[in-house]
């Protein structure tokens, strides 16, 4: 009973916390929720919290206690103890389908958090009890109750190992990288892999039965597991996209094979799954699937051969020009700006010599002319979208003179087009 009524003054605490207009209630609640979070018993009371809470903010608070717990360096809970927390999360996750979505976004955090922190820890047989995450959550992945946790708690891993908080910056930045060079040789291909096939399969689902919410929500979530992959930061150098959007992603070489024969027992090759997947879904799930083309187009030259480059550069190519005939999910802002990016990716990756050689060119030139003067001539058409189309005619044009295949590249005929309809849009803005 004494327990029951402790479970009540905590979810009174945080319902204060949350809820309450008086900014010195707020403070009290803080205070004693603080105490709370340093007391001895603090791990079983959090468990207790959330058997018999029916609150979310007490959810949430014995969520991020947890969280804090786990995070303390040296670690206050034992090997076996930490372990327990995290099975219990999945468990838990899986056994609740109604949960908000706040408090479903601390669990995932806190799972990965454990497993992250653990994932050096090694037993006295010679054993690593935090690295068999793949294949523990590939069972749920199988199952269609349990198969979205699982994907958005493999997400929420991948995020978790190449993020570096500034706590563990100031602490050690060796541990991080052994851990996340550790985790990418280990486990983030079969990662990949695995989100590929199932977004195989999705598509295949998803065109069979396009209105389908539950599908819809698998494969967005099985979308940001691949974009989490693909932008990971493979060699450690924490690139920052904010200052140039033409860095490369340095994929290892082991990942070759995905990118130029797809998948084992399906049709389809890798590259142009995106692009179908940018076809069949709607726009805020188009726009990741085009994010994770981006990232896909800004892959290493040095991972393929001449032979293999050119057939990859082909299937970039090709999914670019049936993107630009039929044009329509451009209309969507977000997916406008990724085409953009994407566009601007090719021609920093690719040398235009390469791309003349491409059999598809020649249309896919002339289309992404026409759709630089369309954007161009409308007025409400984003800035940074434009910045990404003009670079890419800026760098195509400067490498004219370094161009020694025999190939036309036909850009005295649409660059004159491009300048004259930007000049003249700047000038009929300034008019006005």
């Amino acid at each position: 009973m004494a327990m029951d009524g402790e479970i009540e003054q905590l979810e009174r605490l945080c319902s204060q916390l949350y809820e309450a207009a008086d900014p010195a209630q707020r403070q009290l609640a803080e205070k004693s929720l603080v105490q709370f979070s340093h007391s001895p018993d603090c791990l079983s009371k959090c468990r207790l919290l959330l058997e018999r809470g029916s609150s979310p903010y007490s959810q949430v608070l014995a969520v991020t206690t947890l969280t804090k717990l786990v995070s303390r360096t040296p670690s206050q809970l034992s090997l076996q103890q930490r372990l327990d927390v995290r099975d219990y999360v999945l468990q838990y996750l899986c056994q609740r389908s109604n949960l908000q979505a706040f408090v479903v976004q601390s669990m995932l955090q806190l799972f990965a958090r454990i497993t992250k922190h653990g994932w050096l820890e090694e037993t006295k047989d010679g054993a690593f009890p935090f690295r068999n995450v793949t294949e523990q959550l590939r069972a749920y992945v199988m199952s269609s109750n349990e198969a979205i946790i699982a994907v958005q708690l493999l997400a929420q891993l991948v995020s978790e190992v190449n993020h570096i908080s500034e706590a563990e910056a100031h602490r050690s930045l060796t541990k991080q990288r052994k851990i996340a060079s550790s985790f990418r040789d280990n486990q983030l291909f079969d990662i990949f892999r695995m989100a590929c096939e199932l977004l195989e399969k999705g598509l295949k689902m998803c065109r069979a039965s396009p209105q389908d919410p539950a599908m819809a929500a698998s494969l967005n979530h099985l979308l940001r597991l691949a974009y989490n992959c693909l932008t990971f930061d493979f060699i450690g150098t924490s690139p920052d996209e904010s200052s140039d959007d033409l860095c490369t992603v340095q994929i290892p070489t082991g990942w070759r094979p995905i990118f130029l024969e797809g998948l084992p027992g399906e049709g389809g090759n890798t590259v142009q799954l995106f692009f179908d997947l940018y076809q069949c879904l709607p726009s805020p799930m188009a726009s990741v699937a085009l994010s994770c083309a981006v990232q896909i187009a800004s892959v290493r030259r040095s991972l393929f051969n001449n032979a293999e480059r050119a057939k990859f550069l082909s299937h970039l190519v090709d999914g670019v020009k049936k993107i630009l005939e039929s044009p329509q999910g451009l209309a969507e802002q977000s997916s406008c700006h990724e085409f953009c990016r994407l566009l601007a990716r090719l021609k920093s990756n690719y040398q235009l010599g390469e791309l003349v050689k491409v059999e598809s060119y020649a249309d896919t030139i002339r289309l992404i002319s026409d759709f630089t003067v369309t954007c161009i001539q409308m007025t409400q058409f984003g800035a940074n979208s434009l910045h990404y189309l003009l670079s890419l005619w800026q760098r195509m044009v400067a490498s004219m003179s370094y161009v020694k295949a025999t190939e036309p590249h036909m850009l005295e005929v649409y660059t004159p087009q491009i300048v004259q309809a930007y000049l003249t849009s700047r000038l009929d803005i300034a008019a006005k």
